[in-house]
């Protein structure tokens, strides 16, 4: 897992998508990644409201080497800018989330989300086109009835592949603030939506109502002392969600408890360490992700310093607790001063749930094994890896005496990041987002 002894890992660059260019323009920005459920297709989303979908190529399926070329499946507007008359604020058309529906049928289906409206988009494709009309023109004008001498059969005729994406829903007007989560039930016929103070239940067929669900909004919003970050349905129990606040606690709800589900029914939090008590506590503390295994049983949370694992039948403290960049605790108050300690890392689980990832700052992403207490830093750039080519090991260290292989904490640069990552289902293939290229890395075969 970190590596074969001489600083490389078993991990190699597949592919790097997107203009590799300094001057990099903010709607090209990625700002969300997502696998569906059989990783044959992978979306990602920028500022500027475009979703892009990567189809896996068919023949390298079978080629154990070539298994993660995904090429460009469809492009399409999800959201466009908007204006709120009523607060006189610009609505902006940056994609935060997008979530696979299950597939049904020959159409894939997906929801995306802006700050205020999410929208269900169906996938489709189209490789045959009618002909043989009655009643019009092949150029499409109408005939008039009384100029029919026969009837013809209309028939298919092949015709170039088209991927078609259509919006079939929009669900507007349910948030007053902005939206950092959704998340498909695992009954596929509802999914939540959370804003810093509420979380709504909808269902995917009724756009004009929604079902609140979780309100944390005090009375008077002076006395407001944390809000929602992050939140995400249980995978097999469709009555169970949880969801992450800005003080670093996972609440876990169950909806057959009551309408309302203010009072959850456990409690994740850690106990504070007092020794570590300083200004940036609260900061560093708040959730900005939260995961469900692949089989229901843990739970893990991302903070800006750690990723937590926690068994959900222990509330008190985490099974396993991942240093993802420690050494930036003396970094934190030049992180505030730049405002890079307000980041937001998400984190994603390997299909078999034995291994974790998440982002870091210089392009580094870390992977932990759960099982050998084993960890590795990687970095994402095109200049250090060429395809095919095992990735070397990193390790950051605070010293000025560096061995090979090893950066400083100084040498960091925190203007390359990786926040949002994704993981194969059923392969081991990453997918990351840095500013406006993804990233798609592959393990080697034994």
């Amino acid at each position: 897992m970190d590596g074969d002894g001489d600083g490389q890992s078993r991990w190699c660059l597949s592919q790097v998508k997107g203009a590799v260019d300094d001057d990099v323009a903010e709607a090209d920005i990625i700002s969300a990644v997502e696998f569906n459920h059989s990783g044959e297709l992978l979306a990602t989303g920028d500022r500027g409201g475009r979703i892009v979908i990567f189809q896996q190529e068919q023949e390298s399926k079978n080629l154990p080497q070539c298994r993660a070329e995904y090429n460009v499946y469809s492009t399409f507007q999800s959201h466009e800018p908007e204006f709120d008359y009523l607060k006189s604020l610009e609505i902006e058309e940056k994609i935060n989330k997008i979530r696979w529906l299950p597939q049904k049928n020959a159409a894939h289906f997906l929801l995306s989300t802006n700050d205020k409206t999410i929208k269900l988009w169906k996938i489709s494709e189209r490789d045959k086109r009618p002909e043989g009309y009655n009643l019009k023109e092949e150029d499409g004008r109408y005939r008039h009835p009384s100029s029919l001498t026969t009837l013809r059969v209309p028939v298919f005729q092949p015709m170039d592949l088209m991927v078609e994406a259509s919006p079939r829903r929009v669900y507007a007007n349910a948030h007053t603030y902005h939206i950092n989560s959704i998340s498909v039930n695992s009954d596929n016929e509802t999914y939540l939506s959370a804003d810093d103070l509420r979380i709504n239940l909808w269902h995917l067929d009724f756009t004009d109502r929604s079902f609140n669900i979780v309100d944390i909004k005090p009375a008077n919003m002076e006395e407001l002392t944390e809000v929602i970050t992050a939140s995400e349905f249980h995978p097999l129990q469709c009555n169970t969600f949880v969801y992450g606040s800005s003080k670093g606690s996972v609440r876990l709800c169950d909806m057959r408890a009551s309408a309302l589900c203010d009072q959850h029914s456990k409690l994740f939090e850690e106990p504070e360490d007092p020794s570590t008590r300083s200004f940036f506590s609260e900061i560093i503390s708040s959730i900005s992700d939260v995961k469900f295994s692949h089989s229901g049983r843990y739970m893990m949370t991302r903070d800006y310093l750690t990723l937590k694992v926690w068994d959900l039948h222990m509330e008190s403290r985490p099974v396993e607790t991942y240093q993802v960049h420690g050494y930036l605790r003396s970094k934190l108050c030049s992180l505030y001063e730049n405002d890079c300690i307000f980041d937001k890392f998400e984190c994603c689980w390997r299909g078999d749930d034995s291994e974790v990832m998440t982002g870091s700052y210089n392009n580094f992403f870390r992977m932990f094994n759960r099982d050998a207490q084993r960890d590795v830093t990687l970095e994402a750039s095109w200049e250090n890896g060429s395809p095919g080519c095992p990735l070397k090991t990193w390790r950051v260290c605070a010293g000025s005496r560096r061995k090979r292989n090893e950066i400083g904490v100084d040498c960091l640069d925190f203007s390359r990041k990786i926040l949002y990552t994704s993981w194969h289902p059923q392969d081991n293939i990453v997918a990351l987002a840095t500013v406006n290229n993804l990233y798609i890395f592959q393990e080697k075969p034994n």
